[in-house]
């Protein structure tokens, strides 16, 4: 009796779920549902339990109340299918299968709860079949609303996922009946799974049987998609997401074929620019997966329809497409295996495309020339054969009427496209070298390409430059002979052709040949440079200066641009230096723009080197020295001709070669890095200069101890060598290094040197590891700088220690960095250091680039500026209130910096807070605040027109006041600003139209071309503002 009493207590339902159930059936409520399901999930009852305390509902003869009891054991199932047994999903189906004959109201509760059941791991063999011939059999889905469709859908992807074999073994059955399910569906959401659920039938083999007609029917029927989204669509469907999920259908199976390619056709026929789009995007895709045999009877009507649509097209898309679609269609034919008694479909389809088009290549004055060349251009890269095949037969026909054609325009579009069906040749290779297409035009195209290259037209030229690079780059096609022609005739287009195009595409191919043919530049290019240095250099000893400047740096220029080959390097970077030392020998007399000049093409070498590590350590062992050596010699005293040697140490040339040492030690490895410190530190700290070439000096070099104002200059070029270095090699002598500059940096004497040792300072502290060492270089920094702040003759040169310190911590987030910022915002209020501590907050926010770079291997930090605006600005802001009257400007400044540079969706949040003062800093009288600020506002007018549209009073009255300001730069961005404002709600400009439109007439008259094109630009959008279509 005891275990019959309580099997009857664990069966029969409690009270509470009971009135759980009655709560959701008949109370109407919605959430006893989530209640049940959770003590479902908690052990407190069993589905058996629920389904007991349904038992009335579920039997009730009233529709609405049997479709709540359902209901409700759905939303229990759904969430805990996971917990069934199998004999209970077996009861729980064929429940649901009989109520699948129910009311209409019913159905979507049952669908929801087979839906459920669909996910059950527990699922036996044969159930899944089941359940989706109840379906087919007992639902009509298109009669369903939208949700309840989607739910059949999810079903049968769940059971596809799950159960394939199952279903395989309904054979064209399951495929037949989901024909019948997907029949007439039209809402977007549904086709995406529909579509899906086609290409998993077709891709994963399910039996089409003698349904793929009706297959392709029931799916064909929506293309094109012409669906436009609603606004605001909470599911973000986009019209692209449909065409390509239908597209992936009907491009999935060669079966769709011959129902496909008539459709295809007609659509690309039609006069809808979508629909022709669509279509030629549609057969692309096709013919990946079709062979000879599916487009075998379609192919004159495809290149038909191709043809005209490129001949006649108004659309550059549809152009596109269309040669998209011929160069697959052609490589789809090239990839077909023959049988040896089947027909050659690719050798046809060619002859038809050449029989089309290649009268046309004969006029190269009409319009149809560029059209026909870009079809066989499309066709021919499509594949080897087709390449060949095109080739042959074109190329005889542009050789012939390039000599028929005397005009240069068109010899200049013959020729471009000849170039065109060379650079195709380049996608292929060769075994056989008498294999290639070329080698049979090899000498018509070198003369060809050399008339162009001596014709006076300077766009023939350009073309002639280009398809010489094209030939070169054909593997063993040029002779010797050949490279040598084409080396002499880049020589004289580089030094004898005045137009600029033509010098610069000579450079371009010289570098891009040079690299091929390293042994043809060396032999016959650089005597010739080399000459041209030996007329300039006794041009300089002769006192007459430079014969023609141009030429001068034309020829230090192809020197680098040549130098893309080791073999190369060797040979140009001696004659650079060797030019360097004849300029600044004896009586030589160089300017500074001419050693500049040799400085940015060494500069230029050392880039073309960094990649690579050979040419790159010959380079700085060759070089580094060498510049070294001139600006040692350069920084002693002499007596005779005290003057001449000074030009290696004007700012500017010393910049030149901080670049490029930098340049040249960036890319080093470690140990190579290594070698070179051992030198180069030694030299600055000791004198030892047995490393230097021609190293016998009238002097010590001494730049630390009380070495000459000349001297101390040069450790410009050791912060260039120290702060490009690797952060992991060793720098001997630190600790008297970081002394010595931290003692040469407050030199109150020559501002040059200071500057450069506070920021070989700097670029030291930011990569040295954290450690005592470090702290106690900082504490030094730190005292230094309050000792020159407090007063004295230094407190600038203090001041800009400071600067750099800060930077090279904020940029590797060192704890200091708060206080050092503090500091410098302390300073806004200082009466002679004030607008400086301003502009340094530009500093401290851009991107170096001597030192301190990213390239040069500084610790530099993710979001840095992020990190210092959300520390820096609140103090800032509260310095600027607090602040008097006459150092707010500096505050602005300082902030107008930050905001500049930060990043834009950084800065949007905080713009109601900011703008208040941006809005103020334009009133400011300095330039540089006014052009930063106005750097800062354009965007945020594009990108936060809400918020700015707020203040459209105070921007429209400062912007126009402030296109009549005296700098250019401010006018300039004063009118783009006007311009950005026309982005602003329209009802909010209206009232300001006519004012606008009347005070832009002023900088139309402007004495600057820039400021009135700015001012047309602007008022152009204000006109426009408010009219039909704007």
């Amino acid at each position: 009796m005891a275990a019959a009493a309580a099997a009857l207590e664990a069966v029969a339902p409690t009270g509470a779920l009971w009135g759980l159930v009655q709560d959701f059936v008949m109370g109407q409520q919605e959430g006893p549902a989530d209640q049940v399901a959770a003590d479902v999930k908690s052990g407190s009852y069993t589905v058996l339990q629920v389904v007991e305390a349904l038992g009335s509902s579920l039997e009730n003869p009233e529709p609405r109340t049997r479709a709540r009891g359902i209901q409700l054991l759905s939303q229990v199932l759904l969430q805990c299918h996971s917990l069934l047994l199998e004999k209970e999903v077996v009861h729980l189906i064929l429940f649901y299968e009989n109520r699948l004959k129910d009311h209409h109201l019913v159905i979507p509760s049952v669908l929801q709860g087979l839906r459920a059941l669909s996910l059950c791991v527990a699922l036996p063999p044969g159930l899944a079949v089941s359940v989706l011939k109840a379906i087919f059999q007992e639902v009509h889905v298109q009669s369903l609303p939208q949700v309840d469709r989607h739910t059949v859908y999810s079903i049968i992807t769940n059971f596809m996922r799950t159960r394939e074999e199952e279903l395989k073994g309904l054979g064209a059955d399951f495929t037949f009946g989901f024909i019948q399910v997907m029949d007439g569906e039209k809402d977007p959401r549904n086709l995406l799974v529909a579509f899906r659920i086609v290409h998993d039938l077709i891709s994963r083999d399910y039996s089409l049987g003698p349904f793929a007609e009706e297959l392709f029917e029931v799916t064909s029927c929506y293309f094109p998609i012409d669906f436009t989204p609603p606004p605001n669509d909470p599911h973000g469907i986009q019209r692209e997401d449909l065409i390509l999920s239908l597209r992936a259908v009907l491009a999935s199976t060669p079966r769709f074929a011959e129902f496909l390619l008539p459709l295809l056709i007609e659509k690309v026929d039609s006069e809808i620019l979508s629909a022709k789009l669509d279509s030629l995007q549609t057969l692309n895709a096709c013919c990946a997966v079709y062979g000879q045999k599916e487009l075998k009877d379609f192919l004159p009507s495809l290149w038909a329809s191709i043809r005209r649509e490129v001949f006649q097209t108004a659309s550059e898309r549809v152009e596109a497409e269309g040669l998209a679609a011929l160069n697959s269609l052609t490589a789809c034919l090239s990839r077909s295996v023959l049988r040896a008694d089947a027909e050659d479909l690719l050798d046809s389809f060619l002859s038809n495309i050449l029989q089309d088009c290649r009268h046309h290549l004969c006029e190269p004055d009409m319009k149809l020339v560029w059209p026909s060349a870009k079809l066989l251009q499309a066709a021919a890269g499509a594949s080897a054969r087709a390449c060949d095949h095109i080739t042959s037969n074109v190329l005889p026909l542009l050789l012939e009427q390039f000599h028929k054609h005397s005009q240069s325009n068109q010899r200049r579009t013959i020729l471009e496209m000849i170039l065109g069906f060379l650079k195709l040749q380049q996608k292929w290779s060769y075994e056989d070298k008498d294999e290639r297409p070329l080698s049979g035009f090899k000498d018509q195209l070198c003369s060809l390409v050399f008339m162009a290259l001596t014709d006076p037209s300077t766009q023939l030229q350009l073309v002639g430059i280009r398809t010489l690079t094209v030939l070169g780059a054909q593997p063993d096609l040029l002779s010797s002979g050949d490279l040598e022609l084409a080396v002499g005739h880049l020589y004289r287009l580089s030094f004898l052709e005045e137009d600029s195009q033509s010098w610069v595409a000579a450079l371009e191919a010289s570098g891009t040949l040079a690299t091929l043919y390293p042994v043809a530049f060396s032999s016959h290019l650089v005597p010739r440079l080399a000459g041209e240095l030996c007329i300039e250099e006794s041009d300089l000893a002769r006192g007459d200066g430079p014969t023609k400047c141009s030429r001068h740096r034309r020829c230090l220029q192809a020197l680098s641009a040549i130098s893309t080959h080791a073999s190369i390097v060797k040979e140009t970077l001696p004659l650079l230096l060797q030019h360097l030392r004849q300029m600044n020998k004896g009586n030589t007399v160089a300017g500074t723009s001419e050693v500049i000049a040799v400085c940015q093409s060494l500069q230029q070498v050392a880039e073309k080197c960094q990649q690579d590590p050979e040419s790159c350590w010959y380079f700085h062992q060759t070089a580094i020295p060498c510049l070294l050596a001139l600006a040692v010699q350069a920084s002693m005293p002499e007596k005779e001709h005290p003057v001449l040697k000074k030009v290696l140490l004007q700012d500017e040339v010393l910049a030149a070669m901080v670049s490029v040492i930098g340049t040249a030690t960036t890319h080093l490895s470690p140990d190579l890095a290594a070698q070179s410190v051992a030198h180069i530190v030694p030299l600055f700290l000791d004198g030892n200069i047995t490393f230097l070439p021609e190293n016998s000096f009238p002097g010590r070099f001494q730049p630390f101890q009380d070495g000459s104002s000349g001297q101390r200059r040069l450790v410009a070029l050791l912060m260039a060598f120290v702060c490009s270095l690797p952060r992991n090699v060793e720098i001997p002598q630190l600790n008297q290094l970081m002394r010595e500059l931290l003692e040469l940096s407050c030199c109150h004497n020559c501002p040059f040197s200071s500057t450069a040792a506070a920021k070989c300072f700097a670029g030291l502290l930011n990569k040295h590891p954290a450690g005592q060492q470090l702290d106690e270089f900082l504490q030094l920094a730190v005292d230094k700088v309050e000792a020159g702040l407090s007063s004295g003759p230094y407190r600038s040169q203090a001041f800009t220690l400071l600067l750099w310190v800060t930077k090279a911590l904020v940029l590797r987030y060192h704890p200091l960095s708060s206080c050092l910022t503090d500091r410098l915002v302390g300073l806004l209020s200082d009466p002679e250091l004030g607008p400086a501590a301003a502009d340094g907050f530009s500093l401290l926010m851009s991107d170096c680039t001597e030192v301190l770079t990213r390239a040069g291997h500084a610790e530099v930090r993710i979001m840095f500026r992020q990190r210092f605006f959300t520390d820096n600005v609140p103090a800032l802001v509260r310095g600027f209130h607090a602040a008097p009257r006459d150092v707010k400007p500096n505050y602005l400044k300082g902030l107008s910096h930050v905001l500049n540079r930060l990043p834009k969706p950084v800065l949007l949040p905080e713009l109601p807070t900011l703008l208040s003062l941006l809005l103020e800093a334009l009133s400011c009288p300095d330039s540089v605040v006014q052009l930063s600020t106005l750097s800062c506002l354009q965007p945020l007018l594009l990108e936060a027109p809400q918020v700015m549209s707020l203040h459209v009073d105070t921007l429209v009255t400062k912007f126009l006041n402030l296109s009549s300001s005296p700098s250019m730069a401010v006018r300039i961005a004063a009118l783009q600003c006007m311009h950005a404002v026309t982005h602003l709600p329209t009802p909010v400009l209206l009232p300001y139209k006519l004012q606008v439109i009347r005070a832009l007439a002023k900088p139309l008259d402007d004495k600057k071309r820039l400021v009135r094109k700015e001012a047309v630009s602007a008022r152009g959008e204000w006109f426009l503002l408010g009219s039909p279509g704007s």
